[in-house]
């Protein structure tokens, strides 16, 4: 059986968070949102953080991994993937929100362990929310494929779904009490809850 190819972790905490100003830094499980998902994922695997300028003092301490400026700040997750991974040097990564705080190690080995040979991407599907959901930001990529395919939709102003149709992609279903780990935070009612669920 051949070995499996190293994986990498990109987090992305570049985005503007309108609805909810500074939630990267609100309190999840005694840590702050983004260094949770950073000790959620890190573990075992080179990771490495995109922003979008300094962080808070608390977190640069906390999370102790490369952080990456995005290069196009305002052009969303794939300019911020795109910036980062001229520094990651596996040849498939995680990419991953900053605000997904059940996002774990498990979860990736289980992506990993969906990958077959051709793919160039595993993206996790649900309908959670009712119609059936890509989760692009929780999901496995072929680095040289997301370079080689993002590179071409950042220039025509194209999102991380368009770059998704240009990809061979695997779907991977998840139901039930799984798809929780698709929980993000956009407002004070989804820290709420989170909150509540952690206990």
């Amino acid at each position: 059986m051949p070995e499996r190819p190293e994986i990498g972790v990109v987090i992305l905490a570049g985005g503007e968070a309108t609805r909810l100003p500074g939630k990267l830094e609100m309190s999840a499980g005694g840590v702050p949102m983004l260094a949770r998902v950073y000790r959620n994922v890190s573990p075992g695997r080179r990771t490495f953080v995109s922003c979008n300028g300094a962080l808070s003092a608390e977190l640069d301490l906390l999370l102790e991994c490369p952080k990456v400026v995005d290069r196009w700040p305002r052009r969303g997750p794939l300019g911020g993937l795109l910036s980062t991974l001229d520094d990651v040097p596996m040849p498939l990564f995680v990419a991953v929100a900053g605000d997904l705080p059940f996002f774990d190690a498990a979860f990736i080995e289980r992506l990993a362990s969906a990958w077959q040979p051709g793919d160039e991407a595993v993206v996790p599907v649900h309908r959670a929310r009712g119609p059936e959901q890509l989760e692009p930001l929780a999901a496995l990529y072929d680095r040289a494929a997301f370079i080689r395919e993002g590179t071409a939709v950042l220039e025509e102003r194209g999102s991380l779904h368009e770059l998704l149709r240009r990809l061979h992609v695997r779907r991977y279903p998840v139901e039930g009490k799984d798809t929780r780990i698709f929980t993000n935070i956009n407002t004070p009612e989804d820290y709420a809850a989170v909150v509540a669920w952690m206990g």
